[in-house]
């Protein structure tokens, strides 16, 4: 090299050194090199961070023996102001030439001998270069990949240790206990373990796999709930109750309406079609009588479910109730409809000038009977009504022929 060519590839060289020394400080800075220098591992991710770990120390000590190899020719350069001709046949060898000693592999124990001496490879400059570039981005591809599935299993466990906690809080407020939130909180205790010391083994091709975190988080948010639930009902427990008392009151009452809808449709309607007369009113209120006082022991949750199924029951119940009243006494709406619709066909009759037809009037004073006895046959009136309808439309057909 002449001078100007020695100085041009020092000021490379320097470049070139600066850009690699402040890549593998930012890997090292990376947050999931941190994660993985820092972390006591086991299975596939304890492999992974052998081989970052070995890979790393490779390449910082590829950079260290090229770097001293990059300083001893900057140490001579500075010391010669005009390089005479061995000061530049020696840059030309510490820039170009294999200067670069690495350190000597361990030679196996079989293949030494007493005097042997284990030499290592040697490299320039540029061939150094090249052996550090696919060891740092081996390193820097793994690091990034489980610091994606690290990162993002951290995050989701985060989010269902607070739910857990939540829960606990609710749980120690009531001063009670919750079998299913001990049975999710060692669930997640054993699956917190393989997320901080072998995330890897809950990546599937890349991919974070938060199932069982997920059914986890999902099974304590339902505790929670209920935990809830069990709060609200410690602190409008009264309320609670009395609003219970108050369907079974409404209940009671559509129950007798029920009951009196069906004697009466009984005396007055030929075997009637009735649905199962409800009859829980009874029962309810038994069961509100047992859960009527203040839980004790801290029984809180417990308490709020056997409230809550009795609201539904009480309610459905009701509803149960009302609609079966209904379905009775609409017989006896069915009945008075057929009767207005009697008489308004007699008075159609009449407007066609039929008001004296015999037949007519036998057929209506069929249907009137059936109509106005007790009990009353519900199918035969309505054939019989049916009819008079098709009698009078067939006399106003022939009105207006």
């Amino acid at each position: 090299m002449s001078r100007a060519e020695a100085d041009a590839a020092l000021a490379r060289l320097r470049d070139e050194r600066e850009r690699i020394s402040a890549a593998l400080l930012e890997l090292e800075a990376h947050h999931g090199y941190q994660l993985l220098d820092g972390a006591s591992l086991d299975g596939e991710t304890r492999r992974v961070q052998s081989e970052v770990r070995a890979g790393v120390a490779s390449l910082w000590t590829l950079f260290d023996v090229y770097g001293r190899v990059l300083g001893a020719a900057e140490e001579l350069r500075s010391r010669h102001a005009k390089p005479g001709q061995a000061q530049l046949t020696e840059l030309t060898r510490l820039l170009a030439g294999p200067s670069v000693e690495l350190p000597a592999e361990e030679v196996p124990l079989e293949r030494r001998t007493l005097l042997s001496v284990p030499s290592g490879e040697r490299l320039t400059l540029r061939e150094a270069v090249e052996r550090m570039t696919p060891l740092y981005e081996e390193a820097a591809r793994t690091v990034a990949a489980l610091d994606a599935v690290w990162s993002a299993l951290l995050s989701r466990l985060a989010e269902v240790e607070a739910e857990r906690r939540a829960a606990e809080e609710l749980l120690e407020s009531l001063d009670g206990a919750e079998p299913d939130l001990d049975r999710l909180r060692a669930d997640l205790d054993a699956v917190a373990v393989v997320v901080r010391a072998d995330p890897m083994a809950l990546a599937r091709d890349g991919q974070v796999d938060t199932t069982r975190l997920d059914e986890i988080r999902t099974g304590i948010a339902e505790v929670r709930r209920g935990l809830e639930e069990a709060e609200r009902l410690r602190d409008g427990f009264a309320d609670r109750i009395r609003g219970v008392a108050s369907v079974l009151d409404l209940l009671r009452e559509a129950e007798a309406a029920a009951r009196r809808a069906r004697h009466e449709v009984l005396a007055k309607i030929v075997a009637p079609a009735l649905p199962d007369l409800p009859e829980t009113s009874a029962a309810l209120a038994d069961r509100l009588t047992a859960v009527g006082r203040p839980a004790r022991d801290g029984a809180w949750n417990d308490l709020a479910a056997r409230v809550a199924d009795l609201e539904k029951a009480a309610n459905d119940a009701l509803e149960r109730a009302r609609d079966a009243a209904g379905v009775i006494s609409g017989l006896l709406d069915r009945r008075e409809e057929l009767r207005g619709r009697l008489e308004g066909y007699r008075a159609k009759a009449a407007r066609l000038g039929h008001a004296e037809d015999a037949e007519l009037a036998r057929i209506h004073e069929q249907a009137r009977e059936l109509l106005w006895t007790s009990p009353c046959d519900l199918r035969s009136a309505t054939v019989a009504l049916a009819g008079y309808q098709q009698a009078i439309n067939s006399r106003a057909k022939g009105v207006d022929r």
